[in-house]
């Protein structure tokens, strides 16, 4: 744990997850002093950032609301390898969420989602390229790129017909025949109908990226406070005055909420509703062997990641809407790993060196939440970056801090506005 070095900082970042740490990244390259607050430490296991498979780059833009999704909901709903479900339950707000989702399966959302996306992973990739060059930093991030993989000749088919405007819009993604898809993976048994190499398609160590980007901003001044658990917020009139944690009291000239999940319940303390809706995923840790790949791998229609970490590999996959239950689901478990040796018949799966499960805070239409909070001069949010959040988290902690410092932004803010969902203009 770390005293805080200041109790009044200009800019105070609630949560030390990605969103939040790069926020800070850039709010003190802006030249402002910052202070982090989490209820966990930087990297722990039971944050959604500490788990995931660490894919970034420009592959996987498409938004979760897609034409044709609603029609297979119910089949997925009782799936163990489907790649997105619900439980069932009687809940305002998710039933609220569900009928955004359903509103935005069109292609014309579908497409927006993607160009946002896309611009957003773009510019993400160019930063982590910036950050990733600095000491603390060095060797985080892999640019081998990621080989999309199809079973399905049905599922290539599609695959394929996405090069033209993916390669339009600067994405380097190319078909694959299967004497390349053996000379990059050679030894490797694909049971795959095809497969695209996107050469964008890079991956950061997890959690030693989110370990050293802590480190780094320690070095760089900011104060980086673990076990301080928001409990509440002294408000006067439009401005949020103190902060009150479980290691004190703390009285920033702004407020940022970055805290994930949580995010739902911090806005709450100040009766501010967020169209957020907790997402469980999986990524289950492997022994590596001969039938490994060495480069990250998207198996297609199973939604599946597949990312290789030396003598291991880590297995992820499912969005499930179950509410902040973040328990293991044996049956999912197992229905990733089976999608997996579908794919790659060699992996070995009967040795599970690590299980996580962990919550993605996920929106509607797959675009963050950042913005200021209505009715407060002094409040932002900078969440809802979903099941792809590492690879949009430094672009969005660049906007938050465009916004907070006033700079221009890169982005529209209205894209990515809190409150589209109840003005109906997303």
């Amino acid at each position: 744990m770390t005293t805080p070095a200041r109790s009044d900082p200009d800019v105070l970042v609630i949560g030390a997850g990605v969103v939040g740490l790069c926020c800070a990244w850039f709010l003190r390259r802006a030249g402002r002093s910052v202070t982090v607050v989490d209820r966990g430490e930087v990297g722990d296991p039971a944050a959604c950032s500490a788990g995931n498979t660490g894919f970034v780059g420009t592959q996987g833009a498409a938004p979760l609301a897609e034409p044709g999704v609603p029609a297979t909901g119910v089949r997925w709903l009782f799936s163990p390898e489907s790649p997105f479900s619900v439980r069932p339950r009687l809940d305002g707000a998710l039933l609220a969420w569900l009928w955004h989702f359903r509103r935005h399966c069109t292609e014309r959302h579908a497409h927006a989602g993607f160009e946002t996306l896309l611009a957003l992973k773009q510019r993400s990739l160019a930063l982590l390229r910036e950050m990733c060059a600095e000491d603390e930093l060095a060797g985080m991030l892999t640019e081998r790129g990621m080989i999309l993989a199809c079973h399905t000749e049905q599922g290539y088919a599609k695959a394929r017909r996405t090069i033209p405007a993916a390669t339009a819009r600067g994405v380097p993604l190319r078909d694959l025949d299967r004497t390349e898809l053996a000379r990059l993976e050679p030894g490797v048994d694909f049971a795959v109908a095809g497969a695209l190499l996107n050469e964008e398609g890079a991956a950061l160590r997890i959690p030693a990226f989110l370990v050293g980007l802590g480190r780094a901003l320690r070095a760089r001044g900011v104060d980086v406070v673990t076990g301080a658990e928001v409990r509440g917020f002294e408000v006067a009139g439009r401005r949020v005055r103190a902060v009150r944690t479980a290691r004190g009291d703390l009285r920033p000239a702004e407020v940022v909420v970055a805290a994930g999940v949580w995010s739902a319940a911090c806005a709450g303390m100040l009766d501010v509703g967020l169209t957020l809706q907790p997402a469980k995923g999986y990524t289950v840790t492997v022994p590596a062997g001969p039938g490994t790949p060495t480069r990250p791998v998207l198996l297609s229609e199973g939604k599946v990641a597949v990312m290789p970490l030396g003598d291991r590999v880590r297995v992820g996959g499912t969005l499930e809407l179950s509410g902040m239950d973040a328990s293991v689901s044996p049956r999912r478990v197992d229905g990733i790993l089976h999608t997996a040796r579908r794919y790659l018949p060699g992996l070995d799966t009967g040795r599970r060196l690590d299980v996580w499960s962990g919550l993605r805070p996920c929106t509607p239409d797959s675009l963050p939440l950042i913005g200021r909070v209505g009715g407060y001069d002094n409040v932002s949010v900078a969440t809802g970056h979903g099941h792809i959040g590492m690879g949009l988290a430094p672009a969005g902690g660049e906007l938050l801090a465009q916004l907070v410092t006033g700079v221009e932004p890169g982005l529209p803010l209205e894209t990515f506005a809190l409150d589209r969902f109840r003005k109906g203009t997303s």
